[in-house]
């Protein structure tokens, strides 16, 4: 049976305000443990996104400070959304398509997850035989890096 986008996404989805620096959203994706946040103005709506590679690509190369550069400046928008009804299948497409890491599931107008590479990895893990390798190499991709790993990276 095909899974849904519903069974695999993220349903806590972290967010920033649209006023909010670059500064506070990277300590809010440090201390969530997330790569990406969405943008929400004042009426909770979802307006972008704001991903690790959006605060490398606008801000590092700068070589200026995080707290100069507001969310809104550096934000991706449109966000890539897709259906919570939509097939695991299409979410890849999707993503694919627009070259896009996170998909917003939208149900109407009410955000309720997101979609990002982990889910895949999870979700293709669980579908994998322990002692293949595939599943070793995803098991791998999905764990967080140690203090060790990550000075060395």
């Amino acid at each position: 049976m095909v899974k849904s986008v519903s069974e695999i996404m993220t349903v806590k989805i972290e967010t920033i305000g649209l006023e909010e620096t670059a500064q506070m959203a990277a300590k809010r994706m440090k201390d969530k443990n997330v790569s990406s946040l969405v943008v929400i103005d004042r009426n909770d709506q979802a307006m972008g996104i704001v991903t690790e590679r959006d605060l490398v690509r606008e801000v590092c190369i700068q070589d200026a400070s995080s707290s100069e550069f507001i969310i809104q400046q550096i934000m991706s928008s449109p966000i890539v959304t897709i259906d919570p009804n939509s097939s695991i299948e299409t979410a890849a497409s999707v993503m694919l398509q627009n070259k896009v890491r996170h998909l917003v599931v939208v149900n109407g107008s009410k955000t309720t997850g997101i979609i990002t590479s982990s889910n895949f990895i999870n979700y293709l893990n669980g579908q994998l035989d322990l002692n293949d390798v595939n599943a070793r190499i995803l098991a791998a991709l999905s764990e967080e890096p140690t203090e060790s790993q990550s000075a060395n990276a």
